[in-house]
């Protein structure tokens, strides 16, 4: 799956966890699953406790956060 695909399984809207981008269809916020991963938590960890996510809807995840690091970079 391409980059901008991954991009797309995430969403920011106020009308959805007060504006904290989240997993398209869910209320999960990425915050969650970056945090999740930063504590060694695997993929499969991840899904098993969130079983609605996909290991695309991780992929998105990083991808939105590679995308936030590259803004802060000026890049």
């Amino acid at each position: 799956m391409t980059h901008e695909k991954l991009l797309r399984r995430v969403v920011v809207s106020a009308e959805t966890f007060g504006g904290q981008p989240c997993i398209r269809g869910t209320r999960i916020p990425i915050a969650v699953i970056l945090d999740g991963l930063a504590e060694g938590l695997s993929e499969t960890d991840i899904i098993d406790h969130y079983p609605q996510l996909s290991r695309e809807d991780i992929h998105g995840a990083l991808a939105y956060a590679s995308e936030l690091a590259r803004r802060t970079c000026g890049r």
